[in-house]
């Protein structure tokens, strides 16, 4: 039998843990990681104690900012980062799984925080429209590993 990788099942986590957000447009896993334990979780939405917006506003999503983003949603590695930090739990030198491409404000946070190496399933430009993933650009212009996570396939034996 096979075993997974930590790589597949913490991106696995952050899959599962997307289905946990109120955003009705869309929704982000993140798992922060240091040496194969995770530190902290995180799923993209509104600041605990605010709006649930597919429970106040189930059509349209919550009122958008002047740049057409989510007024109240924090993105998913806000989320962790902020719980991690707000619990006294260090994130410098760990590992972050994010369903979503980190988009550039998310970037300046995980390299101010020292989080070393980024995992990603799909392109934040890709999902906005955008030429370029600017976070990804960042965060490797100042030297952060950042990667592509590509799910293993798996072949029946026969």
């Amino acid at each position: 039998m096979l075993k997974p990788s930590f790589d597949e099942i913490y991106m696995e986590l952050a899959m599962n843990l997307a289905k946990r957000s109120h955003c009705v447009k869309i929704q982000v896993g993140a798992v922060l990681t240091k040496d194969t334990r995770i530190v902290s979780l995180g799923y993209n939405g509104p600041p605990a104690g605010t709006h649930n917006c597919d429970e106040e506003w189930p059509d349209t999503g919550c009122p958008r900012d002047s740049k057409g983003s989510c007024s109240l949603a924090l993105h998913a590695e806000q989320n962790a980062i902020l719980y991690a930090s707000r619990n006294g739990v260090p994130v410098d030198g760990s590992t972050l799984y994010v369903t979503l491409s980190p988009c550039l404000a998310c970037a300046r946070i995980i390299f101010t925080m020292g989080i070393r190496k980024v995992w990603f399933l799909h392109s934040y430009a890709a999902y906005k429209g955008l030429a370029a993933d600017e976070g990804v650009e960042f965060l490797k212009r100042f030297g952060i590993e950042v990667q592509q996570y590509q799910p293993e396939t798996e072949t029946a034996a026969g």
